[in-house]
């Protein structure tokens, strides 16, 4: 685990020039990417909102997730969102510091006025006297949002006031890969009115109070519980980690849920969008409390290839912080097929420079403002994968099968309709739903680099 620096310039703040006049929200940004290449201050919005309160309440709820643990409560949390301007939007996204919760605000085009929105990535200051402040805010009066400093300021700025040291663990890093690889493969699997909504999320335990995955079905015009994943159904782990929903219930338009068609009584992970005036805030949950998305595998594949590394390579250049990406249309341009587009785009996600928006259905471009190619490096079972390719520890006996020696003892991997299964305990446990064991991810390796012409397709997102 290392340690990162957050350094602004001056604290963020709510501020009010007098009686009657329109209050400034004004964020202030650490060291980001832009295209222009790196800032210490990047600005990527000055202008008014068009819903004051309810972005007010959904910020302070992507915060509440930041500062948040939900699984072994008792370690620290404290991770500044990030912020990324796409031309015609804000996002604000935070991990938990448990890795299980991934939150989001998209402040879409209806929900600026009056200024354009640059492009880039940052983190922006969300301290305790904002939030006081931000939480007290009410009525609708105007609210000027500023991300960055004032554009005079720009230039004058002689260095940070406010730093903030955190540790940054390789696993949240992680986290942010394996929830845009799990999410691309979300379906909407229920809506419910405004009011249907609020009285389901009140209707949720605040406390970790169930035993085994709940499932929940579309029944008219709410959600009922289900014993089991019946189909329609929807995996709802831990509802007590959808607590910061509650923030911004009294603005909310409706509430979407996305989920993975089930397989089998396992859980999986689901994401809940409730949509606000010209915004939406979207809470994805790992299949369990005490599982963070950083443990998913579901990247695995498309990192132990050099195909989807150098693919990667070629598609990053083609990207320009779009707020939609359609793998079509990158293909088109880079020659590629769509299926190499995707594991690019699934490569790209574990350096943090791609996300998924459930909600259109489309990839997005980010960069995260820090060395997110470490949670790469420092994958455990990506890393052992390797070192058993590298000790000759990976025999391809005939087509389709392989045996792996691993300390004492011998793994049987097979091949089966383009997938692997191991005789390990992993895979015995899991079957694949939490990505390869190590053993069938060295065999995968060993078996491209006996066929140099096979493609990396596996493991992409949809």
């Amino acid at each position: 685990m290392s340690a990162h620096t957050f350094a602004y310039a001056r604290p963020s703040a709510l501020t009010s020039t007098g009686a009657g006049t329109a209050r400034t929200l004004g964020l202030e940004t650490a060291g980001g990417l832009t295209p222009t290449g790196p800032e210490a201050h990047p600005q990527f919005f000055a202008g008014f909102l068009s819903a004051p309160q309810a972005a007010a309440r959904a910020l302070l709820a992507v915060a509440d997730v930041a500062a948040a643990r939900y699984y072994r409560r008792d370690r620290p949390a404290s991770l500044d969102p990030v912020v990324t301007g796409n031309g015609d939007r804000l996002r604000f996204e935070s991990f938990s510091g448990c890795c299980g919760v991934y939150a989001r605000l998209d402040v879409l085009p209806d929900g600026l006025r009056g200024a354009d929105t640059g492009h880039g990535t940052t983190n922006v200051d969300v301290n305790n006297p904002l939030r006081d402040a931000l939480s007290r805010l009410g009525g609708d009066d105007p609210l000027h949002l500023r991300v960055g400093p004032e554009a005079m300021a720009v230039t004058t700025l002689d260095g940070p006031v406010v730093e903030k040291k955190v540790p940054l663990p390789d696993r949240w890093l992680r986290g942010f890969a394996e929830s845009q690889a799990a999410t691309a493969g979300f379906d909407l699997r229920a809506e419910l009115s405004a009011a249907e909504a609020t009285r389901f999320l009140r209707s949720l335990p605040r406390t970790g109070t169930t035993n085994g995955p709940l499932w929940v079905v579309q029944s008219g015009r709410t959600l009922r519980p289900a014993t089991r994943p019946v189909p329609g159904a929807v995996c709802l782990p831990g509802p007590e980690r959808l607590v910061a929903l509650q923030r911004v219930l009294r603005n909310a338009t409706h509430l979407r849920v996305y989920g993975p068609v089930p397989d089998g009584a396992a859980p999986t992970a689901s994401a809940w969008e409730i949509g606000l005036p010209g915004m939406r805030l979207t809470l994805t949950l790992s299949p369990e409390p005490a599982r963070g998305f950083s443990g998913e595998g579901g990247v695995l594949e498309a990192l132990a290839t050099d195909d989807a590394a150098a693919d990667a390579e070629l598609i990053s250049v083609l990207l320009a912080w779009e707020p939609r990406i359609d793998p079509a249309d990158l293909a088109e341009q880079s020659g590629l097929t769509v299926d190499r587009v995707r594991a690019a785009l699934t490569r790209l996600g574990t350096a943090g420079r791609v996300g998924y928006d459930t909600a259109e259905a489309a990839y997005f471009h980010r960069e995260l403002p820090y060395d997110a190619r470490r949670a790469e490096r420092h994958n455990p079972r990506l890393v052992a994968a390797r070192t058993l390719l590298a000790e000759g520890a990976v025999v391809l006996e005939r087509p389709g099968h392989a045996v792996v020696s691993s300390g004492e003892r011998r793994y049987q991997v097979r091949e089966s309709g383009g997938a692997l299964s191991c005789t390990c305990q992993w895979w015995a446990d899991y079957r694949g739903r939490r990505g390869p064991c190590k053993h069938a991810l060295a065999t995968r390796m060993a078996l491209r680099a006996a066929n140099p012409t096979e493609t990396a397709t596996t493991g992409a997102a949809r």
